[in-house]
């Protein structure tokens, strides 16, 4: 008889650790999981009106395997995506959409080859324009100018939007509406551009710059980069821009409202940041000598810097600053339903499976979020705020949160499968320093 070869102690040890310690779900389990898919399956077979509640069903609780997370992500996204097709090619075709008895129009102009697409969809880049609170005809007039700065600034390859703002308000571009509005087109053209998620460019002139230093904080996690062109920041705060590329430009002589003083003074604060942080913050400032309002085309050079980026969904650190417009969900993170208020900050890092909670100031409540491209969700997850243990343990991965992230930002990169509640003791508190 032939004998098998005797393994060395610490090998054996080494292999038994392995067992102990690989993430699996025991075979009721992953039937379970599997069972969910097909339940899936069945419901969204269903015409969409008559689909019972998802969140009354018991498999949308299920808790899923990775590759059936995968799986009920693919079919909840190609779900949404012939829900869009179906419901705003029209809107898109008219180029207007209309909300809350509001309307935006807007043009689109296409810039490089659209045969072959690239593999993961095109650019975006959308351009808010000049006017504010002037008569109609006016701020129309900027707005095709806006349209026709297309051609001047060339991006390499993509869309270039320049929608016309809905009100003709002083702070046209500042108001709540802005919000919607943008994260409605965005929503449509990452199915009909198709647009890449993580290729999507903010900019804007005058009081398009306005908009910018305002709507680029609150809106951070869903751009790749932003520009700042000959605007005004009014009282909007740079700490949201984190994770978010940034580019202002003003001319030297552009002294009206200190648009030159204040660009040099959101540089400096921008530069403070960094230096602090020096993972974030990326900016760059150019005050164009000799410039005044209109800055001669000097601004192009924000295109090609902006190219240079992709967003990050899923940043090691978040810093969370809300503005008088305030939102519910950033990046990986959300707030209970009306808990956002102005001012709020909250401050996150993530190492791993630990989430450190570094800040939390006017709130006590905080939803993590997470998705198997962030963490291992099969180890356990920890949460923690100074030294205190807010959360240990393994979580599920369900089609009801897949579901539930999926409707919010209609943007598959911010789709999260498992969600964890955690509740701070005291509502404006931070961790020791380090």
């Amino acid at each position: 008889m032939k004998c098998l070869p005797l393994l060395r102690p610490e090998l054996i040890i080494a292999f038994c650790l392995g067992l102990a310690f690989r993430p699996a779900l025991s075979a009721a389990d992953t039937q379970g999981s599997s069972r969910a898919i097909k339940q899936l399956e069945t419901w969204l077979r269903q015409p969409r009106d008559q689909r019972p509640p998802l969140s009354q069903q018991s498999f949308a609780r299920t808790p899923l395997t990775k590759a059936d997370a995968q799986k009920a992500r693919n079919l909840l996204w190609e779900d949404h995506a012939a829900f869009i097709k179906n419901t705003r090619s029209a809107e898109m075709q008219a180029k207007v959409i209309e909300l809350d008895g509001l309307k935006m129009r807007f043009e689109i102009v296409s810039f490089g080859p659209t045969k072959p697409l690239p593999p993961a969809g095109r650019s975006l880049f959308i351009a808010m324009h000049g006017g504010g609170g002037a008569p109609t005809a006016v701020n129309d007039s900027q707005w095709k100018n806006q349209i026709r700065l297309a051609q001047a600034y060339a991006p390499k390859e993509g869309l270039y939007l320049a929608p016309r703002a809905p009100t003709d308000t002083w702070n046209l571009w500042h108001q709540a509406h802005i919000d919607r509005f943008l994260s409605r087109l965005i929503e449509n053209l990452i199915v009909l551009g198709p647009v890449n998620p993580d290729r999507i460019y903010l900019m804007g002139y005058s009081a398009g710059g306005d908009g910018v230093y305002q709507v680029a904080p609150r809106m951070a996690d869903r751009f790749a980069a932003a520009a700042m062109m000959a605007g005004h920041p009014n009282e909007a705060s740079p700490l949201g821009l984190r994770n978010l590329p940034f580019i202002l430009q003003v001319g030297e002589l552009d002294a009206a409202y200190k648009r030159n003083q204040i660009a040099a003074e959101w540089g400096r604060k921008l530069a403070a940041l960094h230096e602090a942080d020096p993972q974030g913050y990326t900016h760059k400032v150019e005050i164009h000598a000799g410039k005044g309002h209109w800055m001669d085309l000097a601004d192009k050079q924000a295109i090609p810097w902006m190219e240079n980026f992709q967003r990050q969904p899923y940043p090691n650190r978040i810093v969370w600053r809300q503005d008088d417009v305030t939102h519910e969900q950033f990046y990986w993170l959300a707030l209970p339903e009306g808990t956002g208020k102005v001012n709020q900050e909250i401050q996150v890092t993530r190492r791993g499976n630990t989430v450190q909670i570094d800040k939390m100031t006017d709130a006590n409540q905080l939803h993590i979020r997470l998705n198997d491209d962030m963490v291992n969700l099969d180890a356990t997850v920890t949460v923690l705020h100074g030294t205190q243990t807010l959360f240990q343990g393994k979580v599920s991965r369900t089609i009801w949160m897949l579901a539930k992230t999926l409707q919010e930002r209609g943007d598959p990169k911010l789709v999260f499968c498992s969600e964890i509640p955690v509740h701070l003791k005291s509502s404006t508190t931070s961790s020791p320093a380090k």
